[in-house]
């Protein structure tokens, strides 16, 4: 269909231009104020259209809302907003190929239609690519003024572009105002070739005024971003600027107007104590990296005199030197900075020692987060008056209908499947309430004597000390501890949000699930509950310490020691028998519903254990399916659970098919720095394993360690769990069957070339006959060894290959 849509819009673009009637401009510039129909002009020089039906974007189900105070210091842009308590989106017509400045305007006015005020909204924004450019986003701030937020999305003219407004529950989301247009060519580095969004943090003009640019960019001073302002002072300018200059020079990039206003380069701070440095601190999130983009300008000093270096978060970046041969000519360098434990980001640049004026200078900053965050389209309910985006503006006669009819199919086409909405994995505990006693009248499981006092958890912690941190989700932190008994456990207390933290409610309910499902069942490869505490508001969970950490440590983290190919199909094996135990042992159809790498923990002998039961239904294998809102971790998700809302074990079968195929090539199931194709571990995997290429992105530490049979059964058994009927895939019982053959098939290849190696092999051939490996029929539906109480934990040996033992197999 990929190959349709481009003949077809090619269509209507030579059906237009062969028309003799006049149409709307199909300009990608967008610049729109939503909930209103009146044209507004900013003083900085942007006009805002009032919302049309003809204008090459449409909004699905909202309402439009309108300030009731009217102030008249306000500008119209900010009175008016499109607002609704259920999630809705923009979608725009996109005609060219490139990268696109998105603006989203944000007032939290009084409104007349809503029974709350904007500044209560908490919502987020998604792109069509299902990137998170924001969340658990708030329009309020103590000075009431409009929050402008500022993305650079890469958008092709096959997408039909949305912009997705989610609130959270209880909640609402708004948009006063929507900006968008292609992005100047030289602002994007040409060294980012990702598809990655990219979010502007912060933008400074150094040593000068704040100034609005041509394209609506404001560029703030940088005076409250400076650690010691004795260190520096504003320069004064020695010469005009020289904008004759172009190219790249020893990394750098000559300037232009386009990529900042010149009055940036006409302003600098520079060295006040040519000893020290001068260093510029921001706060910025430590969960994701960075893009900078340092702005120079030689108007100090005299040509070749000045040479410095520039560091971030104290490491050397780059020395600044050749610009000083090019008097008064704009340079700006970018870089990224990569993730970091800390949100306190710095920026420094000091004198080089060899050169000959000590000093050191900056004209502007611009810091810009790099998205990586992904979260599920939401489920949208169409406006009938407004589904059909209006890429014309008035059409005549029988071209009008050829024109919407080729526009409605490329567009209805590539969204004909509805997608549902995801709840992702996260804890929201129940907001304070003193003593927690609406916590102890909601969970009421004293009866399983397993609840742990406050004070031992603290104590066990050593009052939850941050060095011994062994865990962080969205959950909250995970400590390892100690109990007074000496027995040593892993304590997962959930944060605590504030007034508008989201799903408390559901946060609780998974407190609950988790603590009764694990105190009715125990296996060896089921991580243990030791016990619970929830007091004084708290939601804690205390279980047995696992050493070795969690299975995707072992798998993409440096500092983890790789996993050989052995050690992992005994880990797949063990998790496998964990699940398998799960759907149909004593626990009686429990389905886990966040199966991943992440929640396989490994203890000291490498021994696998199925954790975070907090998500799991129970009861479901008695009946066909169970409806329910989806719920899982993105990249893992079922896409006939996600599609249809009806729960089987089978859910569980196509997570675990993911994590085989992280454990088999060593890389996370959603990777959203490589190409797109690439990005889905569950879809690359199996259009590689269908084109025969499977052995080219396995894991390289496994290189020469695999068997080519084992590694044939292992992707057979991935590719069987990953099919998109639910109906063909294997159960559990079958997947185990297979990893345990996959298992012999390699254990068998290393006896036997141990045997060849040997300088006996001709003695020993007689007495060492090596058994031909068959597959049995699966004995999964009867193989329950593993369903243990205490008693039985040290139960390995499994029963299925009880037949194909070396020496006695028939």
């Amino acid at each position: 269909m990929g190959h349709l849509r481009i003949p077809l819009l090619s269509l209507l673009v030579f059906l237009l231009n062969l028309s003799s009637f006049h149409f709307l401009s199909l300009a990608d510039d967008y610049f729109i104020n939503c909930g209103s129909h009146e044209n507004v002009s900013l003083t900085s020089g942007q006009n805002f259209s009032g919302e049309s039906k003809s204008a090459g974007y449409s909004f699905s189900k909202s309402k439009a809302v309108k300030d009731i105070n009217q102030l008249p210091d306000i500008s119209p842009l900010y009175k008016t907003a499109r607002s609704f308590n259920k999630p809705f989106y923009y979608q725009f017509s996109i005609t060219e190929d490139g990268t696109y400045l998105v603006r989203l305007h944000f007032s939290a006015f009084s409104s007349s239609s809503s029974s709350n005020n904007l500044s209560t909204a908490v919502f987020g924004v998604l792109d069509s690519k299902n990137f998170t450019l924001l969340n658990n986003f708030t329009a309020k701030n103590t000075t009431y003024s409009p929050v402008i937020k500022e993305f650079f999305l890469r958008i092709d003219i096959t997408d039909s572009f949305r912009l997705y407004f989610t609130p959270q529950p209880s909640s609402f989301a708004f948009v006063n105002a929507i900006e968008l247009f292609l992005s100047p060519v030289d602002f994007i580095p040409e060294n980012y070739t990702s598809n990655l969004p990219l979010h502007t943090i912060y933008r400074l003009n150094v040593g000068g005024s704040p100034v609005n640019d041509t394209i609506g960019r404001k560029w703030e001073t940088d005076d409250s971003h400076i650690s010691d302002q004795n260190s520096a002072k504003k320069a004064t300018p020695q010469s005009t600027l020289n904008l004759d200059r172009y190219g790249k020079i020893d990394g750098l990039v000559a300037s232009n107007a386009s990529v900042a206003p010149l009055l940036v380069y006409q302003t600098a701070r520079e060295m006040t104590n040519v000893t020290s440095n001068i260093t510029w601190l921001f706060s910025v999130s430590s969960k994701a990296r960075h893009i900078v983009r340092a702005h120079f300008c030689d108007i100090v000093g005299q040509p070749g005199n000045i040479i410095f270096n520039l560091y971030a978060n104290g490491n050397f970046r780059k020395e600044i030197g050749i610009i000083s041969q090019y008097s008064a000519v704009p340079f700006f360098y970018d870089f990224v900075v990569n993730y970091s434990e800390s949100e306190l980001f710095n920026i420094s640049i000091r004198p080089n020692n060899g050169a000959s004026e000590q000093n050191a200078f900056l004209n502007g900053l611009e810091i810009l987060e790099i998205v990586e965050g992904l979260a599920p389209i939401p489920n949208v309910k169409e406006s009938k008056k407004n589904v059909v985006a209006p890429v014309v503006g008035s059409v005549l006669g029988g071209l009008s209908l050829i024109c919407v009819l080729t526009v409605g199919f490329v567009f209805g086409f590539r969204h004909r499947k509805a997608e549902k909405h995801v709840e992702t994995s996260v804890w929201s505990p129940m907001p304070a309430n003193g003593g927690g006693s609406s916590h102890s009248s909601a969970l009421n499981l004293d009866y399983l004597g397993l609840k742990i006092s406050f004070n031992e958890i603290q104590s066990a912690t050593n009052n939850f000390d941050t060095k011994l941190v062994i865990g962080k989700g969205g959950f909250g932190n995970v400590y390892r501890g100690t109990l007074l008994n000496g027995t040593k456990v892993a304590v997962k207390r959930a944060y605590k949000r504030d007034e508008h933290g989201s799903g408390s409610g559901q946060g609780l309910l998974e407190f609950k699930t988790e603590i009764i499902v694990l105190s009715k069942i125990r296996h060896r490869h089921l991580v243990s509950l030791i016990g619970y505490c929830n007091e004084r508001s708290e939601m804690i969970l205390v279980y047995e310490f696992m050493e070795k950490g969690t299975l995707r440590d072992h798998l993409y983290d440096s500092d983890v020691p790789r996993l050989s190919w052995n050690q992992r199909l005994e880990i797949c094996t063990g998790a496998a028998r964990g699940l398998h135990y799960l759907h149909t042992g004593a626990a009686r159809g429990i389905i886990h519903r966040d199966v991943k790498s992440s929640n396989i923990l490994l203890d000291e002998n490498h021994v696998a254990k199925v954790a975070d039961f907090g998500l799991s239904r129970s009861g479901a294998l008695d009946e066909t399916h169970v409806s329910t809102n989806v719920k899982g971790t993105f990249g893992y998700l079922d896409p006939e659970y996600m599609m249809s809302e009806q729960l089987t074990e089978k859910s569980d079968v196509y997570s675990f098919g993911v994590v085989l195929l992280e454990v088999l090539c060593g890389r996370p199931a959603i990777d959203p720095t490589l190409p797109r194709e690439q990005m889905n571990l569950a879809e690359w995997g199996m259009l590689c394993k269908k084109k025969g290429l499977l052995e080219q992105i396995v894991d390289s530490s496994l290189k020469n360690q695999i068997d080519p049979s084992s590694l044939r059964t292992f992707g057979e058994t991935a590719e069987k769990c990953l099919q998109d009927d639910a109906s063909d895939r294997p159960t559990m019982a079958d997947v185990l069957w297979d990893l345990e053959y996959a298992l012999q098939l390699q254990k068998t290849t290393k006896l036997k070339e141990a045997h060849e190696d040997s300088t006996t092999i001709a003695a020993s051939s007689a007495a060492f006959s090596l058994p031909i490996v068959q597959r049995f029929p699966s004995l999964g539906s009867t193989t329950n060894g593993d369903d243990t109480r205490d008693s039985d934990l040290d139960t390995t040996e499994n029963k299925i290959f009880s037949q194909l033992k070396i020496g006695d197999a028939r």
